[in-house]
């Protein structure tokens, strides 16, 4: 059993809290409470050509339950003093944070600065996606790792990725006080298929990441223009082959899907 100190209990309880935060965050701005806008409320009213429709924002509870099993896996006394939580769990307890003020933010119609906090939160996962994925014991009897610690960052990357390049042409709306038009969600689309390739291509744990991504390219599609449909089919259908190609090729598969 790995020693643990109360360095490592004080940043295991900054993750739970963080965890907490969030999700308290999440209800209020997802449901407009003490008189404020929710989220959804906002960002319909700047108009966005590849806005998600449907119930794709659903999957906040999936990834805020996720982190909070997340949360609770690490503080176990067993967990706390191992390698991988201390090179990961100040990045999520920072996530956390950045994802309250975000909501936040984004509520009262501050949606610049929503949108700055936005990518440091992307930076913040991309990170601690990126430290859990390293080597850390071994993989086979490590099972919990896979599933409380790198599905739920890969998942959350994931989405965040995506709400990124959304919220980024909400905020040219609000900037500019005129619609994003088909041409700036090609683009945007564009940019996102360039950048889910490469993540699909080169990180390792991507069932999570892929499941976000898919989820959300098929809420555009859903409900943008027809153009801009085919096109976030055809991102989706690009994601999937490149992790397909990578799947295939690679000698290590288990590794490429869960970490």
């Amino acid at each position: 059993m790995p020693q643990s100190d109360g360095r490592d209990l004080v940043r295991a309880l900054a993750v739970l809290g963080a965890a907490l935060l969030q999700i308290a965050a999440g209800a209020v701005g997802g449901s407009g409470a003490f008189g404020a806008a929710s989220v959804g409320e906002v960002a319909r009213s700047y108009p966005n050509p590849i806005l998600p429709g449907g119930t794709a924002f659903m999957i906040w509870n999936a990834i805020y339950l996720a982190v909070l099993a997340l949360a609770v896996w690490q503080l176990l006394p067993g967990q706390r003093g191992r390698a991988v939580h201390r090179r990961t769990g100040w990045l999520i307890a920072i996530a956390g944070v950045l994802n309250a003020v975000w909501v936040l933010l984004f509520s009262g119609g501050q949606v610049v600065a929503a949108q700055i906090v936005i990518v440091l939160l992307l930076g913040t996962l991309a990170a601690a996606w990126s430290r859990a994925a390293a080597e850390d014991g071994d993989r086979s009897r490590d099972r919990p790792r896979r599933w409380l610690l790198l599905g739920p960052l890969a998942l959350y990357t994931g989405w965040v990725a995506v709400a990124a390049v959304v919220g980024a042409l909400t905020t040219v709306a609000a900037v500019t006080s005129d619609e994003a038009g088909t041409a700036a969600g090609a683009v945007a689309l564009a940019v996102t298929a360039v950048a889910v390739a490469w993540v699909a291509a080169t990180a390792v744990a991507l069932t999570g990441f892929a499941v976000s991504v898919l989820w959300a390219l098929t809420w555009i599609a859903v409900s943008a223009e027809p153009a801009l449909t085919l096109l976030a089919a055809a991102v989706a259908l690009l994601t999937a082959a490149v992790l397909l190609v990578r799947l295939v090729k690679t000698g290590d598969r288990a590794r490429v899907a869960f970490g």
